[in-house]
């Protein structure tokens, strides 16, 4: 087995060295490990790196004193790393000599505030100390520095898994603490829960994610994220609701009769990139049946579907903007089929789902809301927050879809959005699919 080390003393070398060395140590090459540890000592005696592989090789046989003077050379050498600092502090841990423990953790931390391991550090440092509401908000901002669907190193696990609990019983506390003067409040205003408030402490308490509006094209200023709108909002729903059978009677003789009228809701251009719709685009296992299509109507389709064609011209306020709105069609989705979270083109539209066919095993997520639908039970969401659905049953998954209005907006303002969104398409001459 050759472990010789490259003669030259550059940061690459040394890296590739430490590198060959931890990938024997994983593979259980110990001997072999030593020796490459010990020739880039030699080879490159002041090196950070090298201090600090050989300051954490001491940590782990509990040689403490030796751990922190090669960590100590380390951050003399380099005073930036905050990962020196960190190893530095656990050290010091071992050593019992937590005043210093803590300066160097408050060093690691000055450098890179999100630094996940000096964060739990200072966790444990607070949680050992007694001060248990301290030790739970550095963890709770800890536990925010991981990405979802990241893993997390197996060294951290242990860490993070104590992390979790003190976080949850705090979170806890907290929430018996507000019961009674919440209680009271309420009280005081008849008794009722107040939705929004509910939604800003289930927030405050990390139960609750928050998504922001993210059009992919034209942003309105200072409209409100709402993910769900209030049902009772919309009067107008309760017509097109109730003639849900109708509506999808029309449906299943589309089904039986002109299923060539369906096609691929996606057919992005080659030119255009896929990310998370690579797998869906041009393709029927999420399909779409237009009644009207970016403004346009499908005049053989609305022939086909009378009843549910005049419900949304008598009820719904719809935009209508040249080549861009109104848009409705009825969507399939195929049995085992997952639409990837996305966010929709203008929060000065809203879009309104109306069920129809819905096997179990269907659900549909706005930001941090998740609901299932419920056959003739209308919604009203912000498709610009971002948003997926899915559908794992063994069957497809049927509902109509249209747009309307923003309600929060004015008249005035929907006319001005109207005029400047046709001058804008007409201007950059711009297709339907590169901004809708």
């Amino acid at each position: 087995m050759n472990t010789a080390v490259p003669a030259e003393s550059d940061d690459a070398a040394i890296v590739r060295g430490l590198r060959a060395s931890k990938a024997a140590a994983a593979a259980g090459r110990m001997g072999e490990s030593e020796q490459l540890l010990v020739r880039l000592a030699q080879q490159a005696p002041n090196h950070p790196a090298v201090l600090n592989e050989l300051g954490v090789r001491m940590l782990e046989r509990r040689a403490a004193e030796q751990a922190h003077a090669l960590f100590a050379r380390a951050t003399a050498v380099d005073p930036k790393h905050p990962s020196l600092w960190a190893n530095l502090a656990s050290s010091l841990k071992a050593l019992g000599r937590r005043a210093e423990e803590m300066d160097a953790i408050d060093k690691a931390l000055q450098l890179e505030p999100r630094h996940l391991s000096a964060l739990l550090q200072k966790g444990a440092h607070q949680e050992e100390s007694g001060d248990l509401r301290g030790a739970a908000q550095t963890y709770q901002n800890a536990l925010a520095c991981i990405p979802p669907g990241v893993e997390p190193a197996p060294a951290l696990r242990e860490a993070l898994e104590r992390a979790r609990k003190l976080v949850d019983a705090d979170r806890a506390e907290f929430s018996t603490a507000l019961e009674e003067p919440l209680a009271a409040v309420r009280a005081r205003h008849g008794g009722a829960r107040q939705r929004r408030v509910d939604l800003c402490l289930e927030a405050l308490m990390g139960r609750r994610s928050v998504f922001f509006s993210q059009p992919t094209w034209m942003y309105f200023p200072e409209l409100p994220a709402i993910e769900f709108f209030e049902r009772t909002d919309f009067p107008w729903l309760d017509p097109i609701e109730a003639a849900s059978d109708e509506i999808r009677g029309e449906l299943l003789r589309v089904l039986a009769a002109d299923r060539d009228g369906l096609q691929p809701y996606l057919d992005f251009p080659p030119d255009m990139p896929l990310d998370q719709f690579r797998e869906l685009n041009r393709s029927r296992r999420w399909s779409a049946y237009f009644l009207w299509n970016q403004s346009e109507p499908v005049a053989g389709h609305i022939a086909r579907c009378p009843v549910t064609a005049r419900l949304l011209e008598e009820n719904a306020p719809r935009p209508r903007i040249e080549a861009r709105a109104p848009t409705a069609f009825f969507s399939i989705l195929d049995a085992h089929t997952r639409i990837p979270p996305h966010t929709g083109v203008t929060n000065t539209r809203m879009t309104v789902h109306l069920p129809l066919i819905v096997p179990p095993g269907c659900g549909f997520r706005v930001g941090a809301t998740t609901r299932e639908w419920q056959p003739k039970k209308a919604w009203v969401f912000d498709d610009t927050i971002q948003h997926e659905a899915w559908n794992d049953s063994d069957t497809p998954r049927a509902i109509l879809i249209f747009d309307i209005w923003n309600p929060l907006l004015t008249p005035a303002e929907r006319e001005l959005i109207t005029t400047a969104t046709e001058v804008y398409v007409r201007h950059y001459g711009v297709p339907p699919e590169k901004i809708a």
